[in-house]
């Protein structure tokens, strides 16, 4: 089974819109693979490199409300799937945006502001790392010395088609 988890990447902006997560003008390239080095290259925030280590080494994205929104793409997921995110974690997502995730095997977990904002807390942490545990429904974050667990829910035909490695996966196993 996949693993889910690693070093974090946080992005403390709401509204961050698939635009920024993989600009338009890169939708003609002709594989997944040729999407990687664009990932979030049009994204504004204090501090924020998009070709910088952090970016580079994150495996879990942390931020806050209605991520995903804009254009209804699978090319913003791909370019997370390529990049070796396997999560997403946020207030809220766009509906399309967070289904794709499921689609494409990764997750888009959603949690409550003051979940979020405990999280944000570890933000200053260069060693935070989230792991999940998909089946217990638990994520777990360290950094700077710390640790604490949080539960989270997931429907379960979301979980299954995370579980079988996306939506072809599942289908090819069911069908």
């Amino acid at each position: 089974m996949k693993t889910f988890g690693g070093p974090v990447l946080f992005l403390d902006r709401d509204d961050i819109n698939t635009d920024e997560i993989i600009p338009a003008r890169y939708l003609t390239e002709i594989t997944k693979e040729d999407l990687k080095p664009y990932i979030l290259e049009d994204l504004k925030l204090p501090g924020f490199d998009p070709k910088g280590e952090t970016t580079k080494a994150a495996r879990v994205i942390v931020t806050r409300a209605n991520f995903g929104c804009g254009s209804s793409r699978e090319h913003a997921p791909w370019v997370f799937e390529v990049n070796g995110i396997t999560a997403v974690i946020a207030e809220s997502f766009a509906r399309i945006f967070r289904q794709n995730m499921f689609n494409c095997g990764m997750t888009a977990i959603e949690l409550k502001k003051d979940v979020i904002d405990a999280l944000f807390s570890y933000q200053d942490c260069p060693d935070t790392c989230i792991t999940l545990d998909l089946v217990g429904q638990t994520l777990t974050v360290q950094g700077g010395g710390r640790e604490e667990s949080f539960a989270f829910e997931i429907a379960p035909f979301d979980k299954a088609l995370v579980l079988a490695g996306g939506w072809v996966d599942y289908a090819d196993k069911k069908y």
